[in-house]
């Protein structure tokens, strides 16, 4: 009889641990993100890792690796598709070309903040559900501030001054230094500050906080605030395909859930991080122009042409003027 006992004792309890959740349907992922680990991007990314962990009650466990330790930042979104890494984070611009829709969203439109950027490449994304991400499942998008103009040594008061100046640029804001008269090199983020330092570029394309999370503002003394015709960057967060299989539908659902709670909190963080990154400039000696009314809707009208070339489709099967159309209403909506 004790046997018996002892024997169903053993099989209940080998039957409560293939119950639990956590053993039953855990899946460990690996998150690679180009932002530097003291960066607050870094930071709500490692937190959405954590709270991903808390809500599905360890059925889904991720292991974050921030700086580009994992996959480089051009390389991390073909890294999710390989499988590389199992969730990524960087820039759309850093494949240009790649993302023909969700192009449109880093356009000059003349953002004020990024909340309203955030806002913007979500409504883009859940609109049009664009077929370059079939390779991959968006978690969710978030996008900067105003991308402004900085200068090495050189003040930018007007068009005249920036002629000929090489900018760190990448994507559209690439476009858009080229219809403003300055020369446009493309580079990350991370490789901005040596660059900046060293004098390959003379400026730099940047919103506001980069002076502070990625240090430029050592670097830059000069910021044209030229949010006439401000453009953002759009940051994605994707998931390999075989791996968001793998997770449970109730998971997927919180994971949804939570993903529309960190968008806004990326967007708000970048709005913060600008407040940062002006005051960090301004500790290290660095000045501020204010471009005249008459000069501002100079600088609108020569990036026209660039918005002009999205909207006429630019040779790709995109209805751009729609695009451009749907971004304008929803900026109207968070001004």
């Amino acid at each position: 009889m004790r046997k018996i006992l002892l024997t169903l004792t053993a099989l209940a309890l080998i039957a409560a641990g293939l119950a639990s959740p956590a053993c039953a349907e855990s899946v460990r992922l690996t998150y690679s993100s180009f932002f530097p680990p003291t960066h607050i991007q870094s930071k709500l990314a490692q937190q959405w890792c954590n709270e991903v962990e808390m809500r599905t009650n360890k059925a889904v466990i991720i292991d974050f690796y921030p700086g580009g330790t994992l996959s480089p930042a051009k390389q991390c979104y073909d890294g999710v598709v390989e499988g590389i890494s199992d969730i990524g984070q960087s820039a759309l611009a850093y494949s240009r070309g790649r993302f023909p829709v969700m192009a449109a969203v880093d356009l000059p439109m003349g953002y004020q903040n990024g909340v309203q950027a955030t806002a913007v490449a979500n409504a883009v994304y859940d609109k049009f559900s664009p077929a370059e991400f079939n390779d991959v499942v968006p978690m969710y998008f978030h996008a900067h501030g105003p991308g402004l103009l900085f200068t090495v040594e050189k003040p930018v008061h007007t068009l005249a001054d920036l002629k000929g100046l090489k900018i760190r640029s990448t994507g559209n804001s690439a476009k858009l230094i080229e219809a403003l008269g300055g020369t446009p090199v493309a580079q990350p983020m991370p490789a901005a500050y040596q660059s900046l330092q060293k004098g390959v570029v003379d400026g730099s394309v940047h919103p506001m906080e980069s002076n502070k999370g990625w240090k430029l503002g050592e670097v830059v003394k000069h910021c044209t605030q030229s949010e006439c015709v401000g453009y953002t960057t759009t940051f994605f967060i994707v998931m390999n395909k075989d791996k968001w299989n793998q997770i449970s539908p109730e998971n997927q659902n919180i994971i949804r859930e939570i993903n529309r709670e960190w968008s806004v909190k990326h967007g708000q963080a970048w709005d913060a991080s600008d407040a940062e990154g002006r005051k960090f400039l301004a500790s290290k000696g660095g000045d501020f122009i204010k471009l005249e009314p008459a000069e501002a809707e100079r600088w609108v009208q020569a990036a026209q042409p660039v918005l002009d070339g999205y909207a006429e489709g630019e040779g790709k099967p995109v209805d751009g003027r729609a695009v451009v159309e749907f971004i304008k209403a929803e900026m109207a909506k968070t001004p």
